[in-house]
């Protein structure tokens, strides 16, 4: 067996985290088409993806306990399956509120799939490859936004918004065989209750790692979001632009993705520093460089690279923390990056109702890049004086 390759297991995960990302953002474009078929307003249609978001951070770490005692094998099944019916339900839901409750049902499956994943995809492979392990199972949510979410939008304008979650739920089905031919059935898993699962968490070095995702999402995100205004009011991208200049800037998330596992393989505390200061560097750039076309494209594809090398990076941080818990851990990590998107949004929301423009917001994600590297620094010093105190005893 050739070494320098992954099995194929862990691209089966590739392709269910692909499927799952592109159920969650594929709405964002189909938004209007959403709210006019089941008669609600745009403002309350933009409610069943903060309804999603709340399931993967609530749900997510209720059902990484309740499963804990089950062969990861079996949990990611059920959680696929999860997450199946929940894009069924979406596809057929006759109004509104079957509608929301569709979009939690298969949020609940998306955000423990992804915490269990990440420690499957771990476990795949001997532990100096685990940071590139978990970034190619991540790989999958960066093609889902430059590839799944344009097809899947393009898809529900000319089948109609239900279209899309009818092809999710297809290949969703897929996955699920996939799964259960394909992931091999793990003997050594560690057994916990639920008991110990919550004993983990009182380690401070558990809540310092996840507190540093938190920050580094919402540096991410006070950017991200508003992207798209920001390359058409400050950089002058016509509507059709705009899309193609997503797409490169997708293209520049999937090779962050790519560079942080391999980044994290090599230290986890040196990866996270350096890549803490290049998203406050390439962050602030961008306020000079958005007012010229070709600087503003190469300014953002930077800037995806370095943001989405924290991905898998952030993930390794917080595991390597939680042995006796290892799922509920995970699975909280995607809880906490969650947290930070929605904080990153309202805090570029509020700072443009305040009166700032769209050019203020890369320094203020700047500054944030800089908060998450402070916590990077807390998390480190936590982690050496477990060590010292492992050593003394």
């Amino acid at each position: 067996m050739d070494k320098s390759r992954f099995p194929l297991a862990l691209y089966l995960l590739t392709l269910s985290t692909f499927v799952i990302g592109t159920s969650e953002f594929v709405i964002l474009g189909l938004l209007p088409d959403v709210a006019r078929g089941v008669s609600v307003s745009i403002p309350a249609a933009g409610w069943l993806v903060s309804g999603y978001a709340l399931g993967i951070a609530i749900g997510g770490p209720l059902l990484a306990v309740l499963t804990a005692r089950f062969p990861r094998k079996v949990t990611l099944m059920l959680l696929m399956t999860v997450f199946l019916v929940g894009n069924l339900l979406c596809a057929i839901a006759p109004f509104y509120g079957v509608l929301m409750l569709a979009r939690v049902v298969a949020s609940l499956g998306q955000g423990a799939f992804f915490g269990v994943g990440a420690v499957f995809a771990a476990g795949l492979v001997e532990p100096k490859r685990q940071g590139a392990a978990i970034a190619v199972m991540f790989a999958g949510l960066t093609f889902a936004n430059v590839i799944g979410v344009p097809i899947g939008t393009a898809i529900g304008h000319w089948g109609g918004w239900r279209s899309p979650f009818w092809l999710i739920a297809a290949v969703s089905a897929l996955a699920l065989v996939g799964l259960w031919r394909l992931l091999p059935r793990r003997h050594d898993e560690q057994k916990v209750d639920v008991g110990t699962e919550f004993r983990a968490l009182g380690d401070a070095r558990i809540w310092s790692a996840l507190a540093t995702t938190v920050l580094f999402a919402t540096a991410i995100f006070t950017l991200f979001t508003y992207a798209a205004p920001m390359l058409g009011e400050l950089t002058g991208v016509s509507p059709n632009g705009i899309t193609w200049s997503l797409v490169l800037l997708g293209l520049g998330l999937t090779l962050g993705n790519v560079l942080g596992g391999r980044l994290a393989d090599k230290g986890i505390i040196r990866a996270l520093t350096i890549i803490a200061l290049a998203i406050a560097v390439a962050s602030v750039a961008l306020r000079w460089l958005s007012p010229t076309l070709v600087t503003a494209e190469f300014g953002w594809f930077a800037w995806g690279v370095v943001t989405f090398a924290a991905v898998p990076t952030l993930q390794v941080n917080v595991m390597r923390f939680g042995g006796a818990a290892p799922n509920l851990v995970s699975t909280l990590n995607i809880a906490a990056f969650n947290a930070g998107i929605a904080l990153g949004a309202r805090v570029g929301g509020g700072l443009l109702s305040s009166g700032l423009g769209l050019a203020d917001l890369p320094v203020a994600a700047g500054l944030i890049a800089l908060l998450a590297l402070g916590g990077v620094r807390v998390t480190d010093r936590l982690a050496r004086r477990a060590e010292l105190r492992l050593a003394a005893a």
